[in-house]
């Protein structure tokens, strides 16, 4: 994958256009438990809620998960039971260069993925678009005690300018590591300004998967084509959307793209399908969360993989940000997938 990317232009774009409706899901994926954290669960002084990310540390066995809490930028570490309990272990806070926490609405952290080579912390954040604000989104590197060590520089088509880059709550939502942590792979939830419209139940938007070296350079940008958003709203014109949430490596150039989307008056849906980057324009149902017998499927968007099991399969663990609301829960699901 590496070799093939480098010589691949730095501005190229490669089109993942959906030519045809994804393949069925073919039953590889089984449901191993799922555990619902208490509402308002406090630990180490913070309220535990709005966790959009988790990753799993094979250094420890423990699992990382970032809370996508504008006003106190951290994450936690959790000891997780794939049939059992969830138990968090520490918290802390991400740190700026000069080692002070964020102000408030400084970041927007999305996703983390341990370092395969360091074991330092990659998250990813949003960033900012309002009125007054043009805030950046970011890729960035933390010690594990969430210290500030770097940011990974990002092209110019995907920052925020006035007429392009992500809009609002649209930046990279999902990030992952491949070739054995040689690249950096960051997917942006909806689309750039530049690449057309939202997601409607008649067409899905066209979101961005980048790909650059662990060091910074570009190599490529591909074009992932979603679904359409799954029901219209109730009532009609209110809101409803669909949008990667994360990305995961899986082997060689396939990985695993989570879509969620929420539509006012009926609910989440969210699927986990799979692409191939040296095969574009395809992409397989891996599962649909609605058939796999949860007792709800809530704001679904983090998955990491756990440990092999002794069947052979891949555990992959999923987690819900459940928006600090008292209407909607912080799920972790351990699936096993063949």
């Amino acid at each position: 994958m590496l070799k093939r990317l480098i010589g691949t232009a730095l501005t190229a774009v490669v089109s993942l256009a959906l030519l045809t409706p994804a393949a069925h899901a073919d039953q590889r994926v089984r449901l191993l438990g799922e555990q619902i954290v208490p509402h308002g669960l406090v630990f180490g002084g913070t309220t535990v809620g709005g966790l959009s990310g988790i990753d799993r540390d094979p250094r420890t066995g423990e699992y990382v998960l970032v809370s996508d809490d504008r006003t106190n930028a951290r994450f936690y570490t959790a000891k997780i039971d794939l049939a059992g309990s969830v138990q968090f272990t520490g918290v802390h806070n991400f740190l700026r260069q000069d080692g002070t926490i964020y102000p408030p609405q400084g970041v927007d952290p999305e996703e983390l993925r341990v370092d395969p080579w360091l074991g330092t912390y990659y998250w990813s954040q949003e960033g900012d678009r309002t009125p007054t604000v043009l805030l950046d989104p970011s890729v960035r590197e933390a010690r594990r005690d969430g210290s500030h060590l770097r940011e990974l520089p990002l092209p110019e088509d995907v920052k925020m300018r006035p007429e392009s880059g992500p809009r609002q709550n649209y930046g990279p939502e999902g990030m992952t590591f491949a070739a054995h942590g040689a690249l950096v792979v960051t997917a942006f939830e909806g689309p750039l300004l530049q690449d057309g419209p939202e997601a409607t139940t008649e067409r899905g938007a066209v979101s961005r998967i980048l790909v650059q070296g662990r060091y910074g350079p570009v190599f490529a940008q591909y074009r992932y084509q979603q679904e359409p958003i799954f029901a219209e709203a109730n009532p009609p014109g209110a809101f409803a959307n669909n949008g990667v949430t994360s990305i995961l490596h899986r082997e060689g150039n396939r990985f695993l793209v989570m879509e969620r989307s929420f539509v006012t008056g009926v609910g989440n849906k969210v699927r986990i399908f799979e692409i191939d980057l040296a095969k574009p324009g395809k992409k397989k149902l891996v599962t649909d969360l609605s058939t796999l017998g949860l007792s709800t499927v809530d704001n679904v968007e983090g998955m990491a993989w756990g440990p092999r099991l002794p069947s052979g399969e891949r555990s992959l663990v999923l987690v819900s940000d459940n928006n600090f609301a008292a209407t909607q829960v912080t799920q972790v699901i351990a699936l096993a997938v063949r």
